[in-house]
């Protein structure tokens, strides 16, 4: 008999829960769950898109990821500045430095007189394993400096009719982008020409001289620009944008000699 009547209630009961299910207390009517929750992705931030380029710089050290990334932007901004080089390199690096100004001044004139690992300042680190931060300020100076110098020097393609072809390779996260100029003259005028090997999708402006050419590719391709010039020295600019890589340009200048 016990058991018949402990069976009726529990009928009775699930009968009950069925028709009125009962409520969490955060709830006010019934609410349909599902059965599991997708997370969210993580949003991966992309790594800066001209990083790459450091491994083809001829260091003893490498720069962190974010004193090079300023430092190529100091330098881009110095590239078609008409000062020397050697200021040019001091200011590429002071803000890394702001209290030591004359010292950077002396191991910049180190640095423009002597090749990239000869430099006295980099030869008393007793390994050249060493990471940046474990080197001494003088030493820092010294690497920044050497990096500045060569970055200004591969931003820079010098062209003239005697070296009417040159050709620069720049890394990116997609891949090399191959970058040849080439000048030719036409009697009182010139032809300069852009041709490019685009790693990825990008945009491309030619300008100087009050011209300027303009292509876009969509994706991986060979792109070329041309513009008509006078046959006078003149700096041109060269600006290369790859929109699902860097939104940050890379800008080269086109030196021009007649």
């Amino acid at each position: 008999m016990q058991e018949r009547f402990q069976a009726v209630i529990k009928r009775r009961l699930q009968i009950e829960i069925q028709n009125h299910p009962p409520l969490f207390p955060w709830e006010s009517q019934i609410v349909e769950y599902p059965e599991f929750v997708e997370e969210p992705a993580i949003a991966l931030v992309p790594a800066w898109g001209w990083l790459a380029q450091q491994s083809k710089l001829n260091l003893p050290v490498a720069l962190p990821d974010g004193i090079f990334q300023q430092l190529m932007e100091r330098c881009q901004s110095l590239l078609t500045s008409s000062l020397p080089l050697g200021p040019k390199l001091i200011q590429a690096v002071e803000s890394f430095f702001p209290e030591d100004y004359q010292s950077i001044n002396d191991v910049a004139g180190l640095v423009l007189r002597t090749s990239y690992r000869s430099v006295d300042a980099m030869e008393t680190m007793p390994s050249l394993q060493k990471d940046y931060s474990d080197l001494q300020p003088r030493q820092q100076m010294a690497l920044s400096l050497m990096a500045a110098k060569q970055l200004l020097e591969n931003l820079t393609l010098p062209i003239s009719l005697t070296n009417p072809v040159v050709e620069q390779q720049w890394q990116t996260n997609a891949g090399a982008l191959i970058i040849r100029v080439e000048v030719q003259s036409l009697g009182r005028s010139l032809k300069l020409r852009v041709h490019s090997e685009l790693p990825t999708a990008a945009k491309l402006k030619l300008q100087g001289n009050g011209n300027q050419a303009t292509a876009t590719s969509e994706n991986a391709d060979t792109v070329s620009l041309e513009l008509d010039c006078p046959a006078t020295n003149h700096n041109y600019t060269l600006e290369i944008e790859f929109p699902g890589l860097e939104q940050q340009p890379l800008l080269l200048a086109i030196n021009l000699t007649v």
